[in-house]
């Protein structure tokens, strides 16, 4: 155990009402960037039908996931345009703005006319929106996965970091899973797909309302009021001129190498895990829509559980011996999930199996953020955390494309599925054995 283990249970970086809140609102941000993010997942199917028609079902699926993949190619942007924004002017402001931006364009999507109305240009305006989303969700990572950690007691920032990143994943996809059986409700059978689609992605403008009524109240970091009023005193600038530049040529270099593979091989398995399950459900299995609504709920709770107690794990044993451990349960586990859930026919065993794996797939990923976070200085935090998560996160969420084409029929999907998630494992379980213990101060 690292040496702030000696810190007393109840003892904040900050007050403890501060600090509660700081975790509170960093878990509601991550959550919200996540519910929007979700919401596209879970119509999927629909969306291959509505801008990427083709006469095969699976090459119109690989479309949906492209449109998917270039939100995530353009979180890198995000991140060199919020992470230095939020190291110089504060994690709040950089949250705000952020979480407003996300809504907005996902609430655009909805009110988009179909490829049968304008041809070409509806998949097109499309991808214009999905790309514009991704840079304010590149900007969500800047605050939402520093303002927390900076907040509270060393002792509790694996704890943390579980609750933010895997707590937040959770409870995005359990808000995502309720609209998505309301809505499956409100409009049932070919209802859903001229209309109920349309609806899943206006509900992006609830979570910018309540995303912004919760984020005025947030207290900024107090590590970086500490840094920026220690810059004041000696008469420098709150953060270096050009962020990126110094974090790339500062020394950092091989740090943000080994944190964007660790990033991409555990940001995969939730993709291949949370993200892929409803297509999985749907076109393998066969399940109704209310139904996969039903399962995916529970699975958003087994989520939330295994991320805080993978969190927690790493303040207890560590953090490099903890995401060993993941890596071999993860390399184990979800392949042999994925093959047996491609043959069963019960809906309550596909359930269980979906509750495994969605469990199983958050292990990897929910101490990623205290991982980053004690990686970098204050004064470079936003800007080393935030490009290294989403360029690993770009990359592991390109994988469900590359899982959509490489499948030919949805038969090949478990196949496919569990080669893939097993490479992914391995690499994962390599790049953590070769890590550094990461567990202590951050300065």
């Amino acid at each position: 155990m690292h040496s702030s283990a000696n810190t007393t249970t109840g003892e904040l970086a900050t007050n403890d009402g501060k600090a509660l809140s700081a975790v509170a609102f960093s878990c509601f941000g991550w959550a919200f960037d996540l519910f929007d993010l979700f919401i596209l997942l879970y119509v999927a199917p629909v969306l291959a039908k509505v801008f990427f028609p083709s006469t095969s079902p699976m090459l119109s699926l690989t479309g949906v996931y492209a449109a998917f993949t270039a939100t995530l190619l353009m979180r890198p942007v995000g991140a060199i345009i919020f992470g230095p924004y939020a190291d110089r002017r504060g994690r709040r402001k950089a949250m705000i703005i952020a979480a407003i931006g996300v809504g907005l364009a996902t609430a655009a999507m909805g009110a988009l006319p179909t490829i049968e109305q304008i041809g070409i240009a509806a998949p097109l305006l499309f991808i214009a929106l999905r790309l514009t989303q991704g840079i304010f969700m590149g900007g969500m990572v800047a605050s939402t996965h520093t303002i927390g950690t900076e907040s509270i007691s060393p002792r509790w920032r694996g704890l943390t970091s579980g609750i933010i990143t895997g707590g937040g994943s959770g409870l995005g996809k359990l808000l995502a899973s309720a609209i998505f059986l309301l809505t499956s409700w409100c409009f049932p059978g070919a209802a859903f797909e001229a209309w109920g689609w349309r609806f899943m992605f206006f509900s992006g403008l609830l979570s910018s309302a309540l995303g912004l009524l919760i984020f005025l109240k947030l207290h900024e970091s107090p590590m970086w009021e500490g840094q920026r009023l220690l810059d004041e005193t000696q008469k420098r600038s709150s953060a270096p001129s050009a962020p990126l530049k110094t974090l790339l040529r500062g020394g950092f270099l091989g740090t943000v190498a080994a944190s964007v593979v660790l990033t991409f091989a555990g940001g995969g398995m939730s993709y291949l895990t949370s993200g892929y399950l409803p297509v999985f459900l749907r076109i393998v299995n066969g399940i109704p829509r209310t139904t996969v609504a039903s399962i995916l709920l529970l699975s958003a709770l087994s989520v939330i559980i295994s991320s805080v107690l993978a969190g927690l794990l790493t303040d207890l044993i560590g953090r490099k011996k903890a995401i060993v451990i993941y890596g071999v349960c993860s390399t184990l586990i979800l392949p042999s999930m994925y093959l047996v859930l491609g043959h069963v026919s019960s809906i309550l065993v596909a359930a269980a199996i979906t509750i495994v794996l969605s469990g199983v797939g958050t292990f990897c990923y929910a101490p990623l953020l205290i991982i980053l976070n004690e990686r970098f200085p204050t004064r470079l935090r936003s800007t080393g955390t935030s490009v290294s998560w989403n360029v690993g996160f770009s990359a592991g969420g390109a994988l469900p494309v590359l899982v959509s084409f490489l499948s030919k029929q949805a038969l090949d999907l478990p196949s496919i599925l569990a080669v893939t998630t097993c490479l992914i494992g391995l690499i994962y379980l390599i790049t953590a054995s070769l890590s550094q213990e990461t567990g202590g101060e951050m300065n």
